[in-house]
């Protein structure tokens, strides 16, 4: 069973296995669906391999209401997302006409059109495109799968255009106060605020910034009201403590002061 205002992403890529190239979209992603109240559950990275992708996807996409994919839509060898979308969902490749006017009227006459480019415009049977303002060459939708490109730029503005599309749940709220205590000091205490609060994730993340460490905690929740009251008891966990607040990102509101 899918979990609704729920989201997946597949990143398809050897050069993001290799380290040749840095992902950058998950947060990106994360972040738009999270201001629109969609969960991303799970972020899974494959390598160009058919077998891989076709298995990921049978595996994803009953784990949420959205998979998106990112990579592997482009006009070389290694660019097989299209191809293993379609087998993975039982369906024929077939030529857009839309898409491949898209890709003529961007390069400009039928000779730049190559059959290497035209492979761009072909996508599996019944899919809708989604625009791609930034090179031309579109995604698409299938069912509960949008295919996006890789490149960040252009995968931007992809999800720019999809999002409207989406079915919205409750933002999700996200909160985050950084101090100069080391992990190990409020982490049994933190972990009892945790307790009291079912609807609010509370995360640490240690750092060492300047020569120093220090520690930022995390509180994301759809509930204003509880996320802001688990903050305070953050802040006040802090004092006691004898710690120090800086670089504070408060979106909750409410009665108390931090």
């Amino acid at each position: 069973m899918t979990d609704n205002h729920s989201a997946v992403l597949l990143i398809i890529g050897n050069e993001i296995l290799s380290g040749r190239t840095q992902d950058t979209n998950t947060p990106w992603i994360a972040n738009k669906l999270a201001e629109r109240g969609i969960r991303l559950l799970e972020v899974r990275v494959v390598p160009d391999i058919e077998e891989r992708i076709v298995e990921a996807l049978h595996e994803l996409r009953g784990k949420a209401q959205y998979v998106f994919t990112t990579g592997g839509i482009g006009p070389t060898h290694d660019d097989i997302t299209t191809q293993s979308v379609a087998k993975a969902l039982n369906l024929p490749i077939v030529l857009d006409p839309k898409a491949k006017d898209v890709l003529l009227e961007f390069y400009g006459s039928q000779d730049q059109l190559t059959s290497a480019r035209l492979k761009m415009a072909h996508v599996p049977s019944g899919a809708v495109l989604v625009p791609n303002p930034v090179s031309g060459a579109p995604g698409y939708r299938i069912e509960n799968v949008f295919v996006l490109a890789g490149v960040p730029r252009i995968m931007q503005s992809m999800l720019d255009h999809i999002l409207p599309e989406l079915q919205f749940g409750v933002p999700i709220l996200s909160n985050t106060v950084t101090c100069n205590l080391m992990e190990s000091t409020i982490a049994e205490k933190l972990a009892k605020i945790q307790d009291c609060y079912d609807d609010v994730e509370i995360g640490s993340y240690p750092h060492f910034r300047s020569g120093e460490l220090g520690l930022s905690v995390v509180l994301r929740s759809p509930e204003n009201d509880s996320l802001h009251k688990a903050t305070i008891e953050v802040f006040d966990l802090i004092k006691s403590c004898d710690g120090k607040t800086h670089a504070v990102s408060i979106k909750s509101h409410g009665e108390g002061t931090f």
